[in-house]
């Protein structure tokens, strides 16, 4: 096909609809490799090596515990036991567990509080049988 074949075809050229020369030949592919696989960052490399398997001796008996249930046994143990910089450590993580269980209750603000009231005055009357529109 030539170029004048193109410049005589009924074919509209624009965005989104190369001339027919330039289009990809049925059967192959314009990205022949494909699409390159992701570079690893480094939260997905720890993620995956903590959650690795390893076997430990707990009072005589072989376990099957994961990297990360393994460091956190080590480092309670070794603060059990003394080591003043294990227990350095530990203590800031326990707090931080203990604030993900149990957050602190946020105080509401007069107004919130007066449009959560509302909200519970409607529900209520909702629940009642009564139609409130207002």
């Amino acid at each position: 096909m030539s170029w004048d074949d193109d410049k005589n075809s009924t074919y509209d050229v624009g965005f989104g609809k190369p001339p027919k020369r330039n289009q990809f030949r049925k059967g192959v592919s314009g990205n022949p490799r494909g699409r390159p696989a992701g570079r690893l960052n480094m939260k997905t490399v720890l993620e995956r090596i903590l959650q690795e398997k390893v076997v430990i001796n707990e009072n005589g008996v072989r376990r099957v515990v994961t990297k990360f249930e393994a460091a956190f046994k080590h480092l309670v143990n070794k603060a059990a036991s003394g080591d003043l910089r294990a227990l350095q450590q530990l203590t800031p993580l326990a707090n931080s567990v203990e604030q993900m269980v149990d957050p602190p209750a946020k105080k509401l603000s007069a107004n919130d509080a007066k449009v959560f009231e509302s909200f519970l005055k409607r529900l209520k009357g909702f629940t009642e049988g009564e139609d409130n529109d207002n």
